[in-house]
C-alpha cells in the first residue's frame, strides 16, 4: 500500500503571522499617532511657534556661551609663548657653560625648546628696541647677561608644572634669576573655570524651564482631551496607548524648539563675525567665533527632542493616573 503522503506543518508560519500583524499594528499606531500630533500642533500656529521660540532661545543662550568658551580656549592655544620662562645667567657666565647649561635643560620631559640669546645680541635688541643707541654707546662693558628663553612642553602650562618648573631651573649652576609670568595664566585658568562653570549652570537652569515649559504645555492639551481619553481608558485603551500623542507631541515641540536655537545660533553668528573679525584685527589677533557645525547642530536638535519628550512624559505621568472613566 502506498503510504499517504504527510502534510507540512503550518504552526510555524502560523505563529509568525500573527506576530507580525502585531509588529505591524503597532507601527502603524506610531506613524498615524506622530502624523496627527503634528496636525494637531499645525491647528494652533501661534501657540505652537511661541513655544518652538521659548524653548529656541532657552537652549542657544548656553550653547551659545559654550561656544564662546570654546573660541577663547582656541585663542589661548595659540598664546603658548606667554607660558615661556625666562633664565639669566650670571654676568661671569661664558658662553660655552651658557650652551651646556642650554643642552641640558633642553634634554629635560617638561622642556619643549630652548633658545639661548648671548649677551651680544641682547644688547642688540635692546638697542633697537629702546632707542638708547647713543646713550649706550658711552657703556664701558655689556651689563647683559646671557639669557635662556624656555618653553615647557603643552602638558606643563599650568600653573603647578610652570612652578614646579621654575623650581627645577632655579637650583641650576650659573642660574641668577629666573622670570616667569604666572598671573596671566592663573587669570586664564580662573575665567575659563568661571565660563564653564556659569555655562553649566546655566545649561542646568534652563533644560530644567524647558521641560517645565514643555510640560505645561502638554498639561494644557490633556485638559483639553479630557473627554477623549476617558472614552480611550473606558474601551480598555492602555496607560502608553493613552500617552503616546502627548509623548510625540513634546518630542514635536522639541525638534522645533532645536531648528529655532539652531537658526538663532547662525543669525547671531553671522552678525557678530564682522565686528568681531575687525576688532581682532586691531588688536593683531587670529580670534573668531567658532561656529556650531553639522555635528553639534544635530546634537542640539537632539538634545532638544529629548528634552521635550522628557517634559511631555512628566506631564502626562503627572496628570493622566488622576484621569479615570469614573471621575467626575
Amino acid at each position: 500500500m502506498a503510504k499517504a503522503p504527510v502534510p507540512r506543518s503550518g504552526g510555524a508560519r502560523q505563529s509568525a503571522s500573527p506576530l507580525k500583524q502585531v509588529a505591524g499594528s503597532y507601527l502603524d499606531h506610531h506613524r498615524t499617532v506622530a502624523r496627527d500630533s503634528i496636525v494637531r500642533m499645525w491647528r494652533n500656529p501661534v501657540s505652537s511657534m511661541m513655544t518652538w521660540a521659548v524653548m529656541g532661545v532657552a537652549l542657544a543662550l548656553p550653547v551659545a556661551l559654550l561656544l564662546l568658551l570654546a573660541s577663547l580656549q582656541n585663542v589661548s592655544a595659540g598664546w603658548e609663548n606667554g607660558a615661556r620662562v625666562t633664565v639669566y645667567l650670571g654676568l661671569e657666565t661664558p658662553l660655552p657653560q651658557a650652551n651646556a647649561l642650554a643642552d641640558q635643560i633642553d634634554t629635560d620631559s617638561r622642556v619643549a625648546f630652548v633658545e639661548l640669546v648671548d649677551r651680544e645680541r641682547a644688547l642688540a635688541e635692546f638697542r633697537v628696541s629702546s632707542g638708547l643707541a647713543d646713550a649706550l654707546d658711552f657703556l664701558q662693558e655689556n651689563p647683559l647677561p646671557h639669557s635662556l628663553l624656555i618653553t615647557p612642553e603643552a602638558s606643563y602650562r599650568s600653573t603647578d608644572g610652570v612652578e614646579a618648573l621654575v623650581e627645577y631651573l632655579q637650583g641650576l649652576p650659573a642660574v641668577e634669576r629666573v622670570q616667569v609670568d604666572l598671573g596671566w595664566l592663573q587669570r586664564l585658568n580662573a575665567l575659563a573655570g568661571l565660563l564653564t562653570r556659569a555655562a553649566l549652570a546655566l545649561a542646568i537652569l534652563l533644560a530644567v524651564a524647558v521641560v517645565l515649559v514643555i510640560g505645561n504645555t502638554v498639561r494644557l492639551a490633556i485638559e483639553s482631551r479630557r473627554d477623549e481619553i476617558l472614552v480611550a481608558k473606558l474601551v480598555g485603551g492602555t496607560d502608553a496607548f493613552v500617552r503616546r500623542p502627548f509623548l510625540y507631541t513634546g518630542a514635536w515641540f522639541g525638534l522645533g524648539g532645536g531648528l529655532v536655537a539652531w537658526l538663532l545660533l547662525l543669525i547671531t553668528f553671522w552678525w557678530l563675525s564682522a565686528p568681531v573679525a575687525r576688532l581682532a584685527a586691531l588688536y593683531h589677533s587670529d580670534f573668531v567665533l567658532s561656529g556650531l557645525g553639522f555635528e553639534n547642530a544635530i546634537m542640539l536638535i537632539f538634545t532638544a527632542m529629548t528634552l521635550g519628550w522628557l517634559g511631555a512624559w512628566v506631564a502626562v505621568r503627572r496628570h493622566l493616573d488622576d484621569m479615570e472613566p469614573g471621575d467626575h
